[in-house]
């Protein structure tokens, strides 16, 4: 079993490269996951499953290069469908998207908004209730063509979403408002990927005050659909990373709260797990 994993070392943030048991290993001729998805499919596995490259240390980071973009699937399962006309004072709008040819697809985020596995993740300063949507993420060639597939933790600010879908960008896209890792498993090595469990809690002070957990076969709609209308009318030179929407959604009365662990695994994937921390009105300001 191996995985792609991007690492950060002295010289680079985004270093592309090959993990097995732990260890890491250069891929001969491709130094981001950017030059891997300009890549056809074939031509990829062939360099990946050439004699190692030399072994390399660093730190694991969010699997994602400098120029990647994350975009999502909403309402792609039932129980997601449920939950949005729970939320929302406009609920016939989710049931008509999820019954439509049409996906909704949307932005997510940048590299420098996504972190990897044992990072933070945010909830809003002025968000009333925050959750997380444990998602598949999957990794896209500039070719329209499936390459991997990893986990993606889409933090939404419930309430700011249910006033209204148009404040969709501002419940979805902030600082801290997304996880993807912990790495990426190669397409060919998956066995019957429709059919993987997911599962998902919220552990609050030691305790666990949330779970569930849902399957990829509970999914409306397929990759082969949902990466169809992505790429229409879209130019993606570097491929893309597309969260295919989640099928776990907290009951009303849960939220996060800063200091909460979201744990969210996925069979044959691996286990994401993030610490929740709150994002400040000022971020902007604080960062330097």
């Amino acid at each position: 079993m191996s995985h792609l994993a991007v690492i950060q070392t002295k010289s680079e943030n985004y270093q592309l490269v090959k993990e097995i048991s732990g260890e890491y290993f250069e891929i001969p001729g491709l130094k981001t996951l950017s030059d891997a998805l300009k890549l056809h499919l074939s031509e990829f596995r062939k360099i990946y499953e050439t004699v190692n490259g030399k072994s390399i240390t660093g730190k694991l980071v969010a699997p994602v290069a400098a120029d990647t973009e994350i975009w999502g699937a909403g309402v792609t399962y039932q129980r997601s469908r449920d939950a949005r006309k729970e939320e929302s004072g406009i609920p016939d709008v989710y049931q008509l998207v999820y019954e439509a040819d049409r996906p909704e697809l949307f932005f997510k985020a940048t590299a420098r908004r996504t972190v990897g596995n044992n990072a933070e993740v945010g909830i809003r300063e002025d968000a009333l209730t925050s959750v997380p949507e444990p998602e598949v993420a999957i990794a896209i060639n500039k070719f329209g063509e499936l390459i991997g597939m990893s986990i993606c933790n889409d933090m939404t600010s419930r309430n700011i979403e249910g006033e209204n879908p148009l404040y969709l960008s501002q419940a979805k896209i902030y600082y801290g408002s997304n996880a993807v890792g912990p790495m990426i498993r190669p397409i060919w090595e998956i066995v019957d990927h429709n059919e993987l469990a997911i599962y998902a809690k919220i552990e609050r002070a030691g305790s666990i005050v949330w779970q569930a957990q849902t399957s990829l076969k509970s999914l409306n709609r397929s990759f082969d659909d949902l990466i169809e209308y992505l790429f229409r009318c879209q130019h993606f030179p570097v491929g893309v990373l597309l969260s295919t929407g989640t099928g776990i959604v907290p009951p009303l009365d849960i939220s996060l709260n800063s200091g909460d662990i979201v744990t969210i695994t996925v069979d044959q994937l691996g286990t994401l797990m993030n610490k929740v921390v709150l994002t400040p009105l000022d971020i902007n300001e604080r960062i330097k």
